[in-house]
């Protein structure tokens, strides 16, 4: 009787159609939830796999009702029919929105926050949260509009009110506009990123922990508490970044010493003090020939490493990693003097063969080595780190060893364990990422065989601004007389800290203040305080 209303060859199709879709949807279901599962458990990347499992039920579903509405297609000349029709085609609008919205938040943002992990840029690591929290309810805003459209639902009253209340808000709201604006601005100049540490205008340190579309979250060091800025009060006040361009931040001490104290002595005096703690900036040979003369540590905690023996082990891992980044900068100073000769007139295939040759060896001295890429149709070549135990005797090698022995400071707290690892690993992946480009530009220099010598000079000077200075004599610790008075002369005594960011950023207050008591005690010996 239902289908008495149809001719047979429609009732014909119409079964037919739901038959071959029942076929489909269950070729489709073994296909994505076996075959494609058990073929992408196999590749090295789970890029594949999680696109697989977010996209299984939304393209089943959609699957299923395109067969649907094919299927009722074929019985239109009915208006119960079309209306059916008219549904299954919301739904495969609702189906599709969903999938867009599941594909963007848990795939594009979470390689979108893995490649922002891998550049210097901060912009990116500002700008993904905030699309994370714009892009999805646009996405479903969208589908909600069409999915009322194609019901048939008649949106234009809907949209004259939505224009009204929209006026209204803006009005009333504006602040709050304001707000979400100057956010956009602090993006656009990204004068910082999540987990800075700022000065703010009152004197106070705060870390930056989150730019949200009104407010951004800081975190007061001082106070051990939260405070949520308005974007338009942060964009407007004057904001000192204490953890750019590195984590190196200075301090000074001023003290005062008898008006018969030699200024010399008195300098010798403050400098051996200072250069003496492991954990300030410094001529390293200078630190270790002074490190046994600060006495200011106190006793090794059980269980953990002297704070002098730690100190120590870290000064000659981190000599290690200085002596690899000179002799890196010198091959590299090298080949670009090799290039600047060879490149006049253009390179021939054995020119650049010489120069392959000579950047194969400071790979090696970086701890990477070239192999052919087996995915790469072009038979592209790759860097991988060297293994073990060949790297470690390498710039990578070093620094790693360098940062697991730092890990070993008693002062350290747990949370320091990240920190560390997070700091230098992504600024490894970013060696190789420069190292690879340049490999690659030096095998086929193509129109750019005259300006090789520019691309050697460019990530010669990153490796020096950017990724770790091998000479730091501009930090080392700067001793002054600032004044002399009839009692006494006064001094000032600036030096730097390793990095501001280790012991919940207390790291710089604990290193002033167990100075400040070695500069007593050495001096009262000196009989000038």
């Amino acid at each position: 009787m239902f289908f008495s209303t149809f001719s047979q060859e429609q009732t014909s199709s119409f079964l037919y159609t739901l038959f071959i879709s029942a076929i489909a949807a269950t070729i489709l279901y073994v296909i994505l939830f076996y075959l494609l599962r058990s073929i992408f458990r196999r590749w090295e990347t789970d890029a594949a796999l999680v696109i697989l499992s977010v996209s299984q039920l939304p393209v089943l579903a959609l699957c299923v009702l395109g067969c649907l509405k094919i299927a009722f297609f074929n019985l239109h000349g009915a208006g119960i029919f079309e209306w059916v029709e008219r549904s299954l085609t919301a739904l495969i609008v609702a189906a599709a929105t969903f999938w867009v919205g599941q594909l963007f938040t848990q795939v594009i943002v979470y390689y979108l926050k893995a490649y922002a992990r891998r550049t210097e840029a901060i912009w990116d690591d500002v700008l993904i949260p905030i699309l994370q929290s714009i892009v999805p309810p646009l996405i479903y805003l969208c589908g909600t509009f069409f999915f009322l459209q194609i019901l048939g639902i008649d949106l234009t009253g809907l949209w004259v009110a939505f224009g009204g209340i929209t006026f209204v808000l803006g009005f009333a709201l504006r602040e709050i506009l304001a707000d979400f604006f100057s956010g956009l601005i602090l993006l656009i100049d990204t004068p910082f990123q999540f987990g800075d540490m700022i000065a703010l205008p009152n004197g106070s340190t705060a870390v930056i922990k989150k730019i949200g579309l009104r407010v951004t979250h800081l975190y007061l060091i001082d106070n051990h508490c939260e405070i949520y800025t308005p974007n338009s009060q942060l964009a407007a006040k004057d904001i000192v970044n204490l953890s750019r361009p590195t984590p190196h931040f200075a301090y000074s001490i001023n003290l005062s010493v008898k008006a018969d104290a030699d200024p010399v002595n008195t300098t010798k005096i403050l400098r051996e003090i200072v250069l003496g703690h492991p954990d300030t900036l410094g001529n390293l040979d200078a630190k270790l020939e002074n490190l046994d003369k600060f006495t200011g540590f106190g006793e090794a905690k059980p269980g953990k490493m002297s704070k002098l023996e730690a100190g120590r082990l870290r000064l000659l891992a981190e000599k290690e990693v200085n002596q690899q980044l000179a002799k890196i900068e010198t091959a590299f100073d090298e080949l670009i003097a090799k290039i600047k000769v060879l490149a006049k007139g253009g390179l021939d295939a054995a020119e650049i063969s010489i120069l392959q040759v000579a950047y194969q060896d400071i790979l090696k001295n970086v701890g990477l080595r070239a192999v052919i890429d087996s995915k790469s149709k072009r038979g592209r070549s790759t860097l991988e780190e060297l293994p073990a135990p060949d790297i470690d005797n390498t710039l990578i090698g070093s620094i790693r060893t360098w940062y697991k022995i730092w890990l070993q400071d008693p002062d350290l707290l747990p949370e320091d364990e990240t920190i560390l690892p997070e700091e230098w690993e992504p600024k490894i992946d970013l060696l190789k990422v420069k190292l690879n480009k340049l490999e690659r530009k030096i095998a086929k220099p193509g129109g750019d065989e005259t300006r090789l010598d520019d691309c050697g000079t460019n990530f010669l000077e990153w490796l020096h601004d950017n990724f770790k200075q091998s000479q730091t004599s501009w930090k080392e610790p700067q001793i002054r007389m600032t004044d002399i008075k009839t009692n006494s002369i006064e001094f000032a005594v600036r030096f730097y800290v390793d990095n501001i960011k280790l012991e919940h950023w207390w790291r710089g207050n604990r290193v002033s203040n167990q100075l400040r008591r070695e500069i007593v005690r050495r001096l009262r010996q000196a009989y000038i305080y």
